[in-house]
């Protein structure tokens, strides 16, 4: 029996090429089951082969526990042992350890092998699929080839040779693109796990990632690093645009993303379904960047907004539909290229509602400032948008404006703050003398000097009321938790007839 299970080992590590540690151990699994099954199915066994002759030896197992409280007998005497009584044949065993004692072995005969058999056939698909992880692992991201072996309805299997599967999924997908058994499909390696059942690696052909693999594999300026793709935007199937930039003044990276008579972007469209691709000009200036993305549409002007992180776009009337594009296309992978929000407004009308609007601040510059219209207008050119930027925009700024001299900005900057100060104090007298509705006045818990402390924090509805904490009311003067939390109920009580109602 002992040749015989060294013969076992040596032909299955050879065959399916595995360590012969991991035969082993199958074989001792299976051992240890046809020994638990021999008697009866409630002992635990523990075969162990010795790997140089192949002999083995069988052990019955129990494991050592601590009872608690004396008195109370083992759940599983079968394959449990006290410490007290373990402690007299081993005194250096723990709680946890395992008493072992030896029993007949089985005969590794029909019914061992055919269990062993078992054993081994999981144990070779549990070492081909971690051989297929510690493959791949390193290689998410490349471009991945394999031929379509069967159509499920959750997507598309790969087989890529070796008996390796990848799986493209259905939103991986480029939309109305259909395969039939045996074609060749290219995508990008973008997941590889370890599971226990169906496909490990998981390949897309709909992520922007696979149009920068392939261009790198049509150009070869991109693999040699001497142009780069910045960022990628798709719409699978349909539309793409790639920003790129050259590290060689000298190189063309839009000619070198083209090529000879668009040959390779030509080769990426037609991988891609027919998938129309833009090549833009990658720029450091974050509002060329965006105008260059919105091509082949023309921008007029553009206004930056960086605390919305959003652009608006004024684009002439006859080239709206182009640079808005079919569904909002052109604008939303332009977006997506740039990462910023941009909104695409009509030139003419962006340009009426420019000229409205510093109209606007002109006349309010000439109220406030008791300036004549020219100076009001120069305020406009150069930006100022309110009275407050002229108050306490920086002294050397406003005397690079070239029609100002140092005691006209003095005196506009001494204007500015009169102005500002006025509005604040009106602004908090106005407040100060602002009542509450009667709503709040006549509402149960209320009283009228609470009620006018609310009105001066511009508390003046029970609605107002309703919406505020706790810890918001706490501030006033005698409030406490508790009439706090009444007073917002009482405030909120509409609220409930109104959700009774509906």
């Amino acid at each position: 029996m002992s040749k015989e299970i060294l013969l076992v080992v040596d032909v299955v590590s050879n065959e399916k090429d595995l360590e012969k540690e991991e035969i082993f151990e199958a074989l001792e699994l299976a051992l240890e089951a046809a020994t638990v099954k021999k008697n009866g199915g409630n002992i635990k066994a523990r075969v162990v082969i010795d790997r140089a002759t192949g002999d083995y030896e069988t052990f019955r197992s129990w494991e050592v526990v601590t009872l608690g409280d004396e008195g109370i007998a083992l759940e599983n005497p079968e394959v449990e042992i006290t410490l007290d009584e373990a402690i007299k044949g081993q005194p250096d065993i723990q709680v946890g350890d395992h008493v072992l004692e030896p029993i007949d072995s089985v005969v590794f005969g029909r019914i061992a092998a055919q269990a062993a058999k078992q054993v081994i056939i999981q144990k070779v698909r549990e070492a081909e699929r971690r051989k297929i992880v510690e493959a791949y692992k390193d290689r998410k991201g490349e471009l991945i080839t394999g031929v379509v072996k069967r159509l499920e309805r959750g997507g598309v299997l790969l087989d890529l040779g070796g008996n390796v599967e990848a799986q493209v999924s259905r939103e991986d997908m480029i939309p109305r693109e259909s395969f039939r058994i045996g074609d060749r499909v290219r995508g990008y390696l973008k997941d590889v796990r370890s599971e226990t059942r169906g496909p490990q690696l998981f390949i897309s052909r709909s992520a922007p990632e696979l149009i920068k693999v392939l261009f790198q594999l049509e150009v070869p300026e991109i693999g040699d690093g001497v142009i780069e793709i910045v960022e990628a935007a798709r719409d699978p199937g349909s539309r793409a645009k790639i920003a790129v930039r050259s590290l060689d003044p000298r190189l063309d990276p839009i000619g070198s993303c083209v090529g000879m008579r668009g040959s390779r972007v030509q080769a990426v469209s037609n991988e891609l379904a027919g998938e129309r691709v833009d090549i833009i000009l990658w720029d450091e200036n974050t509002a060329q960047f965006v105008i260059n993305s919105m091509s082949p549409a023309e921008i007029s002007s553009i206004v930056v907004d960086e605390d919305s992180h959003s652009m608006e776009l004024a684009v002439a009337n006859d080239n709206l539909s182009q640079a808005i594009g079919r569904g909002g296309q052109n604008v939303r992978l332009a977006s997506e290229l740039t990462g910023w929000e941009l909104n695409v407004v009509d030139a003419a009308e962006a340009e009426q509602e420019s000229q409205a609007v510093a109209e606007s601040t002109k006349q309010l510059f000439i109220a406030q400032l008791d300036v004549d219209e020219d100076i009001a207008e120069i305020l406009v050119d150069v930006g100022f948008n309110s009275v407050e930027e002229i108050a306490y925009v920086p002294m050397n700024e406003m005397l690079e404006i070239e029609a100002f001299e140092k005691d006209l900005v003095e005196e506009l900057r001494n204007r500015a703050k009169d102005a500002v100060l006025i509005s604040a104090i009106a602004t908090e007298e106005k407040i100060e003398t602002r009542e509450p509705d009667e709503d709040l006045l006549n509402m149960d818990g209320m009283d009228k000097e609470l009620a006018y402390d609310l009105a001066k924090k511009d508390i003046v509805t029970m609605n107002d009321l309703a919406e505020l904490s706790i810890d918001d009311l706490l501030v006033f003067n005698g409030i406490d938790e508790k009439r706090a939390g009444e007073l917002i109920m009482k405030a909120r009580e509409p609220w409930f007839v109104e959700d009774a109602g509906e």
